[in-house]
């Protein structure tokens, strides 16, 4: 089992790209060493590497390098993703996509070329580097196509297939994956272009984000077995709509303190992990993030400046502590047992749920899978396709199926990733 940080610089959050602190990123990194982790996930960003279409910052692209071989010499693997993009509640595009000369970065065959030479040159530097194990395609991309997002870059499920098929296999080299990521909108939104049939089949393995503040812990509460057990219910979700030995990666987890009181997520901290580690297809948990947003960084919203397992100044905070105590404790693990007891999504003839809304929190699907697994009984979830194939369920293991007899659409989900700001659905 594989226990890292997504890695957010100390001095000047990820606007230090500009001007790297190479004393600074080495202490940050040394620091998640030693914490216990074997692996970061890094954050170049998008205009700094591509500010033109057609002229990428080479000297930025070596930059990115550097940070991967520090992150070798202190013993960590490093994951890189390339188009954000957005993070933290901030998008990041570069200026030949928007206002004056908008475009569409999964639709326009210009834009797409030119994503996939950036892919390519970084790929080919960042392989170099032993340390290197992987390229995403970027940070939760998806949610630059749909709502709620105000100025969204419509594509269709089909054009996406077609952006994946293109971007992935560039970043693709021996000895290392290419991924793309994605926030709960693929999940839960109906008519979303990005299907869970796509995340659960596209790249070398599945990624899922879990983040409580999307109505999981108002509706079920902070403190619940639900609340608690969700990045688990994605992880359980996501294997549902691809092969049944695929991993999964939780790529994100954090502890919010917009819906979580500070005292509380050392105890959130622990038992979400520990209950994510009952999945048998868990490949490793990634926790959003490494340090604190320094409070000299203005217009954040509240809680992004208490995400970090270390604080501004480089000390570890309690969460932080925690985690590198359940790294230390489950590094070396056995996979969880198989499962026996799923409940039943109905999919339509490209295998993608028939209602996404059921998913989401408060939704009929997520309400059932909550209730089996507060009462012990282990669920995963199936497609209807599987639960319609005796054979497969036995090679699966599953004995037992749940339907929700009378569907409903979430009840307590928020499509906004970033909470500060109101859906504009």
């Amino acid at each position: 089992m594989k226990f890292g940080v997504d890695y957010t610089p100390s001095p000047g959050w990820f606007h230090s790209w500009l001007d790297p602190d190479w004393e600074s990123i080495d202490n940050d990194l040394r620091q998640i060493a030693d914490l216990g982790m074997d692996h970061v996930r890094i954050f170049p960003v998008w205009p700094y590497l591509q500010p033109n279409r057609t002229w990428i910052n080479r000297k930025g692209v070596e930059d990115v390098r550097r940070v991967v071989h520090i992150a070798g010499e202190h013993g960590l693997d490093a994951y890189v993703d390339v188009f954000q993009g957005h993070l933290s509640s901030f998008d990041f595009l570069p200026s030949w996509l928007v206002t004056w000369h908008k475009g569409n970065m999964f639709t326009d065959p210009d834009a797409v070329g030119s994503e996939r030479e950036l892919i390519e040159i970084m790929t080919d530097e960042l392989s170099k580097e032993t340390a290197f194990k992987g390229l995403t395609l970027g940070n939760e991309v998806n949610q630059l196509s749909d709502r709620p997002h105000p100025t969204k870059m419509t594509a269709t499920a089909d054009q996406i297939d077609s952006w994946l098929d293109t971007l992935l296999p560039a970043a693709k080299r021996d000895g290392s994956m290419a991924l793309y990521s994605v926030n709960d909108g693929v999940w839960f939104i109906d008519g979303h272009p990005f299907t869970p049939v796509q995340s659960a089949t596209k790249g070398d393995l599945t990624t899922i984000h879990s983040w409580v503040f999307n109505g999981i812990a108002q509706g079920y509460g902070d403190k619940s077995e639900e609340c608690y057990s969700y990045a688990l219910y994605l992880a359980e979700l996501a294997k549902a709509f691809g092969p049944a030995d695929r991993p999964v990666w939780l790529q994100e987890v954090g502890a919010p303190e917009n819906v979580l009181a500070t005292e509380d997520t050392p105890e959130f901290c622990r038992r979400a992990v520990e209950k994510a580690l009952d999945c048998p297809n868990l490949w490793g948990v990634t926790w959003w993030c490494s340090h604190d947003v320094p409070s000299s960084m203005a217009d954040f919203p509240q809680l992004e400046y208490s995400l970090g397992l270390f604080d501004e100044t480089g000390k570890l905070k309690p969460i932080g502590r925690e985690f590198g105590n359940l790294a230390k404790q489950y590094r070396d693990m056995q996979p969880a047992a198989a499962k026996n007891v799923a409940v039943v999504v109905d999919v339509d003839e490209t295998g993608n749920p028939v209602n996404r809304g059921a998913l989401g929190p408060g939704g009929s699907i997520c309400d059932l899978w909550m209730k089996l697994e507060v009462d012990g009984k282990r669920p995963t979830i199936v497609t209807s396709t599987v639960a319609a194939d005796p054979a497969e369920l036995a090679a699966r293991g599953i004995t037992e199926l749940h339907r929700d007899a009378a569907p409903y659409k979430a009840r307590f989900y928020s499509a906004v990733s970033d909470p500060a700001f109101e859906s504009v659905e």
